[in-house]
């Protein structure tokens, strides 16, 4: 289902003044980007984006108060429509009796702020692309581990929060447990928090629900973190393959989006903490361009092919 913004929560979060269409504030905003009518406001009505936020300036209104008297009612008649969100004049300029006129008869929101046209737009902007973005819930731990955004996932039971609290011992952060909400943004980049509820929290089976804040200090836990690696927890299958190179990279898709995935067999005497934090800089370092599997794997073709030189 797609999201949806009212316009009388654009209208309280930026502090705007409703100035016609007061019955149209129940309308609905469902798509992140502005639009300026200078175009329309000339006239030419064949590209115009109706669904979006219109978003008026000092050039737009001082061009319209150049048209002839007629012209601008028939303009505005043009321009109002049953699918527009919403009409935002920027730097508290003075409207125009027409804007008003047609507003109130389509029942149009027409809106004033008194901030700069552009630093309005900047704002709206972030505000519309952080409420409509899309979003999941993951059962899993999400913890920041030498800058990279590790989301463990696995079965109950398999040790994700016990991991998260040694890695919250070696200095590393936790982000969420047990349920972390996925937010994507335009640039296919997740973002993961936790929900309010169960912030800074984590979930210890036999010792119960601790305040890793509380306990570890401000420093131990962040609100948000872009999500760059999948950890799988997985009990060890003793007939299972399991890639002992690293040259085949596996992925996992969330939402609309491709994240490199790392599975992890799970056995006693395997300290999780350590390969999640030895995961984390190997991460890094492919992301700077060095690939340890791929050089071993070079090296050892080069050895293989001078020994058959040398047999020759």
């Amino acid at each position: 289902m797609a999201k949806k913004v009212k316009v009388s929560e654009l209208a309280e979060q930026f502090h705007l003044d409703v100035l016609a269409g007061a019955p149209g504030l129940k309308r609905p905003i469902t798509v992140d980007d502005l639009h300026r009518p200078g175009l329309e406001m000339a006239g030419y009505f064949e590209h115009h984006p109706k669904e979006r936020v219109q978003l008026l300036g000092k050039t737009e209104l001082d061009f319209f108060e150049t048209l002839p008297n007629e012209v601008r009612l028939e303009r505005m008649s043009h321009f109002c429509s049953e699918d527009m969100p919403c009409i935002i004049v920027t730097r508290g300029l003075e409207v125009p009796e027409e804007f008003i006129q047609v507003c109130n008869e389509h029942d149009v929101p027409l809106m004033r702020s008194n901030a700069a046209t552009t630093t309005l737009s900047s704002r709206i902007t972030s505000y519309l692309e952080r409420k409509l973005a899309p979003t999941a819930t993951i059962h899993g731990v999400l913890v920041d581990v030498y800058g990279v955004g590790m989301l463990i996932t696995g079965g109950s039971g398999i040790g994700k929060s016990e991991t998260a609290l040694e890695l919250v011992k070696r200095s590393h952060r936790l982000i969420a447990d047990d349920a972390v909400e996925i937010r994507q943004t335009a640039d296919n980049q997740l973002h993961g928090t936790a929900p309010e509820l169960i912030r800074h929290l984590l979930e210890i089976r036999g010792i119960g629900i601790i305040n890793v804040m509380t306990l570890f200090g401000a420093g131990a836990i962040r609100n948000n973190k872009r999500i760059s690696v999948v950890i799988k927890l997985e009990n060890w299958q003793q007939d299972k393959q399991y890639d002992r190179l690293g040259l085949d990279e596996e992925v996992t898709r969330i939402i609309d989006t491709d994240v490199p995935l790392v599975t992890i067999p799970v056995r006693p005497g395997r300290n999780l903490a350590v390969i999640i934090e030895v995961a984390a800089m190997n991460y890094r370092l492919k992301r700077m361009g060095y690939n340890a599997a791929l050089q071993f794997t070079n090296k050892l073709t080069e050895t293989i092919a001078e020994d058959m030189d040398d047999f020759d």
